[in-house]
């Protein structure tokens, strides 16, 4: 069977014309896993035997005619980054700490997938806690870019991001904080979500950053995006930042086009430090948007220069207060050294467990925190990203969406910034003050540039004001539709 390109609307046509069985659909997926993730690592856990069996209900669903219609997710293939808690499924985090450890429960947004017969194949790798930008930070090691193995798939979500991409599912859910699922989208040539903070809950999903992260999707087309969405959005009791707010129909106006929309193209986005093929790109498909009637509006951005500095100083704040309930005594793996005291234990849990970038964070968030230093550091923190928010509200006045890179650059090679932390953090300068300001924001693929040996896909993210998701998902329709960069698929050999 030909997984090539299979989307939900697509797949969802062929199993209701029972053209091939979701048992069928399961098996070829676990076929091609088995064949090509030995080569990137996309999976570090894979659940084939609940899967076949989930899929054999859907069957039984699609034969008795009783697959509810406006049910898009019966029957369908999807993956997990390891961050969500899956009930008697190993979560690790991809962290030595959390090896063995089996949640009891399921997160909302998998109970919400289960419950619309979504087929749970397995759970991807990531960042160790969801913290890095180029998927090297993992217990299980780095997840390889699918058209280029050479090169990192980014993070924290690249294992999600890879498997979409490589066809070894067909949509997977990940998080982002400051560009975990727009970055590794970018790199590996696929569509990814951001959504508004609050849009999707957070319940059973290890917290980074609470107050900055958020629950998407990773899709092949934008209009795959907004049928997840319409599942995992919305309020939940368990968890206290999701608003009692309307969730429209996300596929309702996603045909209505751009004409006489205006965006805005913020100039901050395309300074230095940006390469100039990514520059091109992007602005080629801003250009394919004025061809569609849509209005360009140069913007400012002021206060992204400083966006950077802000989230790492007050995401490792929220980290090293999230990660203390880490003690390896309730759960996850105990030190091969006790000690002779509690202090000893932590000490050597702890020590074992993490690996060195989750070390870097802790302690950067902890000094902050530290007296005398929360006014200097934590506090000018949170005002920087009060005023990125009122820059994005005053932008807003003037446009209706923004356009702009993910990246500064495509992927780069596996090892390339590993001893550079500051050139590593800084990937993720024009995806971080989008979470700084809880706006929503989609990565589009929008072309290719000239690497080594393969071409490389380059990402343009589209930004919208709060619960705007329909209409990035309209505007990023209206591009797929005009374009076919999203349909290219990677050689793996």
């Amino acid at each position: 069977m030909d997984l090539s390109f299979l989307t939900i609307k697509k797949t969802h046509e062929y199993l209701k014309a029972r053209k091939f069985s979701a048992k069928e659909l399961v098996k070829a997926y676990f076929e091609k896993i088995k064949k090509i993730n030995h080569k990137l690592n996309a999976y570090v856990l894979v659940c084939e035997e609940k899967a076949l069996s989930a899929a054999e209900n859907a069957d039984k669903k699609f034969t008795d005619g009783t697959v509810d219609e406006k049910n898009l997710l019966t029957g369908i293939p999807y993956a997990l980054k390891d961050i969500f808690n899956t009930k008697n499924i190993r979560t690790t985090c991809c962290s030595k700490i959390l090896e063995n450890f089996i949640p009891p429960y399921d997160a909302t947004v998998v109970s919400k997938l289960n419950n619309a017969g979504a087929l749970l194949l397995g759970k991807t790798n990531m960042d160790e806690f969801a913290c890095g930008g180029s998927n090297e930070h993992s217990c299980f090691g780095p997840v390889k870019n699918p058209w280029d193995l050479s090169r990192v798939s980014g993070g924290s979500s690249g294992g999600s991001a890879a498997a979409v991409s490589a066809d070894l599912c067909v949509f997977a859910l990940g998080t982002d904080t400051g560009g975990s699922i727009r970055e590794p989208a970018s790199f590996c040539g696929c569509v990814g979500l951001k959504v508004t903070y609050g849009r999707v809950s957070r319940s059973g999903v290890t917290a980074f950053a609470s107050s900055w992260d958020t629950i998407g999707p990773f899709a092949k087309t934008v209009e795959d995006a907004a049928i997840i969405l319409q599942t995992i959005a919305g309020r939940d009791e368990k968890d206290s930042t999701t608003p009692d707010k309307n969730i429209p129909n996300y596929l309702e106006n996603i045909d209505d086009g751009v004409s006489n929309l205006k965006i805005g193209i913020p100039k901050e986005y395309f300074s230095e430090g940006i390469e100039a093929g990514v520059r091109n790109i992007v602005m080629n498909g801003v250009k394919e948007y004025e061809k569609m009637g849509a209005k360009i509006v140069e913007i400012s951005l002021p206060m992204t220069k400083y966006a950077v500095a802000a989230y790492y100083i007050a995401t490792p704040a929220e980290l090293s207060a999230n990660l203390a309930r880490f003690d390896s005594i309730r759960y996850g793996r105990k030190p091969l050294k006790e000690g002779k005291d509690l202090f000893d234990y932590y000490l050597n849990s702890r020590g074992e467990g993490f690996g060195d970038e989750i070390k870097r964070r802790i302690m950067i968030g902890t000094y902050v925190l530290s007296a005398g230093y929360y006014d200097a550091y934590y506090k000018k923190a949170q005002k920087v990203r009060t005023l990125i928010i009122k820059d994005f509200e005053e932008a807003f006045k003037k446009v209706d969406v923004i356009i702009a890179p993910v990246a500064p650059f495509p992927a780069f090679k596996i090892g390339e910034k590993l001893d550079d932390p500051i050139s590593m953090y800084l990937a993720d300068s024009l995806t971080i003050p989008i979470n700084a300001a809880g706006v929503p924001a989609i990565s589009i693929p929008a072309g290719f540039m000239k690497g080594d040996d393969f071409d490389l896909p380059v990402g343009m993210q589209i930004i919208g004001p709060q619960f705007s998701e329909d209409l990035l998902f309209q505007v990023g329709h209206a591009y797929q539709k005009a374009t076919d960069w999203h349909t290219r698929r990677p050689n793996i050999v």
